[in-house]
């Protein structure tokens, strides 16, 4: 049996960012987890995680490209040169809940089933639901691999306020995903 601490925030966002990444880092001091991955809309938060998580590899998730608006995109060049500089990766696709299946309910009002999933996976926190995608997304991408215990820090809207350790799979192989452990979430 192995113990560990959890960490709930009171709520949710950016004001947690600086405790979630720390929280993180006191995890993977263990020395068992090679890899961080951080998601990050503007790169700020990627940026925040090159500072506090030292011992793993970063790889900073970003939204794609027309997120929030076509041909867009939300990621600072800035914040990518800095991060790249000091030797993090950044991985820009297509999220793993969204795409197509996002299409099709935005022209037809019905939902698909990665948005299922999605918000099934919500219930437990947006940061919960982001971690999993993002896992799934580096598998896909080669930056992880399938069955690697990584770190995933994410947050609602903002900044982090969720790490988890997950056990990568790739999108095919979605139900192979395990969460490990939970470090820190909000409550609601």
């Amino acid at each position: 049996m192995r113990q560990a601490e959890i960490v709930y925030f009171e709520k949710t966002g950016e004001s947690n960012t600086s405790a979630t990444l720390k929280a993180a880092a006191k995890r993977v001091e263990s020395g068992d987890i090679y890899k961080a991955l951080i998601a990050s809309t503007s790169g700020a938060t990627g940026l925040a995680a090159m500072d506090i998580l030292t011992n793993v590899e970063i790889i900073v998730v970003s939204h794609s490209y027309g997120f929030q608006q076509i041909n867009k995109q939300e990621f600072s060049a800035a914040n990518r040169e800095a991060i790249e500089g000091r030797g993090g990766k950044i991985l820009t696709c297509q999220h793993a809940f969204g795409g197509v299946g996002r299409a099709v309910r935005k022209k037809f009002g019905t939902y698909e089933l990665e948005e299922i999933i999605a918000q099934t996976l919500r219930n437990f926190g947006e940061g919960t639901k982001v971690c999993v995608e993002i896992v799934l997304m580096a598998a896909d991408s080669g930056l992880v691999n399938y069955g690697e215990n990584v770190l995933a820090v994410a947050g609602s809207d903002r900044g982090a306020d969720t790490a988890l350790i997950v056990k990568a799979a790739n999108a095919q192989s979605f139900f192979d995903l395990r969460i490990q452990e939970m470090i820190c979430k909000p409550l609601f």
